[in-house]
């Protein structure tokens, strides 16, 4: 990629930034509308699971396979067919007829979201090439999922209450539209200096592995486990199969050589953690502000306010932090934090007052705030910018990972603690297990946050970024000399 000016620089963020707008905006305001699309459609619990989950689940699924695609044959083609049909997705999903096409116009949508986040952050990393300018750009995108959780429950509250739960797909169109036009004239193409073959069964073991685990997961309580058992078989298998195959290929899907890297592996661990928080968080909150205090979608958007906006305000924060001092401080006030807040809601029933459910709310935005930024710096820093895309995608499968077992596992346990009884009495009770869940999540990202930032970490980081570069010199001479 060409060295662009200062201006352009900031305009290529932008476009990026506007692209992770739409699928942030998409999914917390879709969560605030999981009631009303629940007596529209006529859904189950298990239901509403699916319309979030088939959605984080294919976007998992195809992160890796796009940022290695991205890399490949170009990150500017692909993030832009990318936007055509995440859009093409929600104008399909505001004319779903019912709960089945719904959850597979939202499958679609994933296609096209799986081809914008990461390779928005692999044009990022691409563009800017500091790495404290790189920090402080990646605290902008991390600010930009703060303004979605701000804007989200508000902007779908209001349309769910004014027009219908269907709008909330609507407002992806002008933006992905204006995104695919300023892409078009702004954002120079760019790709890895060398190309990387694709690996086809690699890609069908992780869908293999997400899929089958993820429903395993969802359908335990209604099904049993006699049904779900074989699912699980399947997970297993893949997995293993995973970690036996990879290593084997020159050029994997999954490279596990990054995960030498203690950052890295702490990032990936700390990504599925935080973000298995927030979608089981999104989750309970939703359906306790509306089915069990009753309030309308307006207001229970506005109850997300003392999250998102701390949110919004702390992510630029911990941008400069990362930037200036590492990642180690930020990670550990959002381990810290967010600890706090499912600890408040499992152990002293926030929910039931207005002052703890409040306090609770802000915990979690500080906590959330905080963590995106060097989940993604820590990520990137330090591998070859030809494998950026990869790891990039890594990271962001990490998050879709994450947030899709926490909205299975959290909403098993729910179901499974409701059974029978009456969805507004038992509700509470029902959710303790879930917040305890989410404690532990807030646990390991404070925990893992201290591990993996200290002295011994770095050097493991070095070594592993020496071996990849070494590796990747000697795979350009042998293609060169066979070749010859």
């Amino acid at each position: 990629m060409p060295e662009l000016s200062h201006r352009r620089r900031m305009l290529v963020l932008a476009i990026c930034c506007m692209s992770l707008l739409i699928v942030s905006l998409d999914n917390t305001a879709l969560n605030v509308a999981l009631p009303s699309m629940q007596r529209d459609l006529h859904a189950t619990t298990s239901g509403l699971q699916w319309t979030i989950d088939a959605y984080t689940l294919v976007l998992a699924s195809l992160l890796m396979l796009a940022g290695s695609t991205a890399d490949r044959i170009g990150r500017k083609r692909v993030f832009m067919t990318g936007l055509v049909l995440f859009s093409v997705g929600s104008l399909l999903c505001s004319l779903a007829p019912d709960l089945e096409l719904l959850v597979v116009f939202r499958m679609v949508q994933a296609v096209g979201g799986s081809m914008l986040n990461p390779v928005a952050m692999s044009i990022i990393t691409n563009t800017f090439t500091d790495s404290r300018e790189r920090a402080r750009a990646i605290g902008v995108w991390g600010a930009v999922v703060g303004i979605s959780m701000a804007a989200g429950p508000l902007v779908g509250g209001l349309l769910v209450q004014s027009v219908s739960w269907r709008a909330i797909f609507w407002v992806n169109l002008p933006v992905g539209l204006a995104a695919l036009l300023l892409t078009l004239r702004f954002v120079p193409e760019s790709r890895a200096p060398r190309a990387r073959r694709p690996d086809p069964v690699g890609q069908l073991l992780v869908i293999a592995l997400f899929g089958s685990l993820t429903y395993a997961i969802i359908e335990a309580p209604d099904a049993g486990a006699a049904t779900v058992a074989p699912f699980a078989a399947v997970a297993l298998a893949a997995l293993l199969a995973l970690l036996w195959y990879e290593p084997r290929r020159a050029e994997p899907l999954i490279d596990l050589r990054f995960f030498r890297s203690a950052p890295f592996s702490g990032a990936t661990v700390i990504a599925v953690s935080a973000f298995a928080a927030l979608g089981g968080f999104l989750f309970l909150s939703t359906l306790y502000l509306q089915n069990v205090r009753g309030l309308d979608a307006l207001h229970a958007g506005l109850w997300m306010l003392p999250m998102a906006a701390p949110t919004f305000l702390c992510a630029p924060l911990s941008g400069r932090l990362v930037g200036s001092r590492g990642p180690r401080l930020p990670l550990l006030v959002a381990g810290t934090a967010m600890t706090a807040s499912g600890v408040l809601f499992a152990a002293f029933e926030a929910e039931t007052s207005n002052t703890t459910l409040f306090i609770g709310y802000v915990l979690f935005g500080i906590g959330f705030g905080f963590v995106n930024a060097p989940i993604t710096n820590t990520a990137v820093s330090g591998m070859p910018r030809a494998q950026a895309g990869v790891a990039a995608a890594v990271a962001s499968t990490s998050r879709q990972l994450g947030q899709t077992l926490g909205v299975a596992v959290v909403g098993a346990v729910l179901v499974a603690g409701i059974g029978s009884s009456s969805y507004r009495q038992e509700f509470v009770s029902a959710a303790r297990p879930g917040w305890w869940i989410l404690t532990v999540c807030g646990l390991a990202v404070l925990v893992l946050g201290l591990l993996t930032s200290g002295r011994w970490a770095h050097r493991t980081a070095e070594r592993t970024a020496e071996q990849l570069r070494t590796a990747e010199v000697r795979e350009v001479v042998g293609a060169s000399g066979a070749a010859r």
